[in-house]
């Protein structure tokens, strides 16, 4: 009913209060998203007199007297309340009437919401429509998804340079950490990091056995292990995080809950570990050389990282058979620079208020192929058509925050269909 009574959705015929008086809305008002009425600063004219005030919307007339309303000094500035049921008569403190509208919808609107929003969450909602928008329209969309999707992450990036008291170089290591966990295992990736200071890993550089035993050690992959079962090498890495956690009087955290069931071996997060093991054990220079990326070529070059000794041919512990030394393909580093380098490109030009490096940032992800997941799959079948990392990011954006949320209401696409649709009746 906010929604309808803020886009101007209501049906013409019978704007007319409960008692009769004809209802002009000059101007709906700015909808309040805090305490208070649902609507500030409205403009009424109700049988020609003109009132300037607050709105508030119910279902039931009565659900002012259930919500205290009517105890309630703030909302003695209404001037109209509109309803849907009217079961009540309501007043302001002084005795007075407020003037009441039962709002109709036009005839169609709800159903085609209903249509909508009530679809199975593995759809659209819009599915059978957004194949038809122009593309000016869905475009726009894509680009304010997009951008904002890219700043939320730039100041999840600034976020943790704050914690890390202005070192870059921690926060990136963080950030990288969680991208390497690809979404599955992100969130244990953080808390690895988190519970492991870049600091103290570089102090241990020179030791690729003592960087790999501290973060092995700490994501409690090796826990259980028997010694007897394992080669020499793991056992070395046992050994040298028995002696750092003591030395760093490190705790490890609880259960990181590891996923690897119905996972290529090639993503389990042995490989993904040691990847970082190798970078750590490499300076960590990549926490800086990602700023200067200047285009996804440079950006590639960052995350060539061979896997030596133990890991060059291992998914994990006792397995053996990685076809290839190569940490990282060609796809995996597509998704680091989409949710690594880009991110904190933009969050440094942020910091720095650089626009060539904000504009450098967002030029990247246009560059780059566009994400093949199955969001970007189900809009390909609904007939939108991505081209670009920038519009996969956009769908993402979309579908987790949108879609998923059935909030057609907010979404520009879902309301260019919903109001054409009361338009039309």
């Amino acid at each position: 009913m906010q929604y309808v009574w803020q886009h101007r959705l209501w049906s013409p015929a019978g704007m007319k209060t409960v008692d009769g008086r004809r209802v002009t809305v000059l101007d709906p008002g700015l909808l309040n998203t805090d305490a208070g009425p649902d609507f500030f600063n409205a403009k009424i004219e109700i049988d020609g007199k003109l009132w300037a005030g607050n709105v508030e919307i119910h279902v039931r007339a009565s659900d002012w007297h259930r919500h205290g309303h009517d105890t309630d000094p703030a909302y003695d500035s209404v001037v109209l309340h509109v309803v849907d049921r009217d079961d009540a008569r309501i007043h302001r403190h002084d005795g007075a009437e407020i003037p009441q509208l039962v709002m109709r919808c036009t005839p169609d609107f709800h159903k085609k919401y209903s249509d909508m929003v009530d679809r199975p969450l593995s759809s659209l909602a819009c599915a059978d429509e957004i194949g038809s928008l122009s593309p000016l329209h869905l475009h726009d969309w894509i680009d304010s998804l997009a951008l904002s999707r890219l700043i939320r992450k730039a100041d999840r990036v600034l976020e943790l340079v704050r914690r890390f008291e202005g070192h870059w170089d921690s926060a990136i290591y963080v950030v990288l950490a969680r991208a390497l966990g690809f979404g599955v295992n992100g969130d244990a990736f953080e808390r690895l990091a988190l519970s492991l200071p870049l600091r103290a890993l570089l102090k241990h550089r020179d030791s690729l056995v003592s960087v790999e035993g501290l973060l092995f050690g700490q994501s409690g992959l090796m826990e259980g292990l028997d010694d007897g079962d394992v080669h020499d090498y793991v056992k070395r890495m046992k050994e040298e995080y028995a002696f750092m956690a003591k030395k760093f009087n490190l705790s490890r955290p609880a259960s990181l809950g590891w996923k690897m069931a119905r996972m290529r071996p090639q993503n389990f997060p042995h490989r993904r570990i040691a990847t970082l093991a190798a970078l750590v054990a490499s300076g960590f220079r990549i926490g800086y050389e990602i700023i200067d990326a200047r285009d996804e070529r440079e950006a590639r070059e960052l995350f060539n990282v061979p896997l030596t000794g133990f890991w060059a041919g291992r998914y994990n512990f006792t397995s053996e058979g990685a076809p290839t030394a190569c940490a990282l393909s060609y796809t995996s580093v597509g998704i680091l620079i989409i949710n690594v380098v880009v991110p904190v490109i933009y969050a440094y030009a942020e910091q720095t208020g650089d626009d060539a490096m904000r504009e450098r940032a967002i030029a990247m992800l246009q560059s780059l192929r566009p994400e093949r997941n199955s969001i970007t799959e189900l809009f390909a079948a609904a007939g939108v058509r991505c081209d670009s990392a920038f519009c996969s990011q956009a769908l993402v954006e979309l579908r987790t925050n949108y879609c998923n949320q059935r909030k057609c209401l907010y979404c520009r696409i879902g309301h260019r269909f919903l109001a054409a649709k009361a338009a039309r009746n």
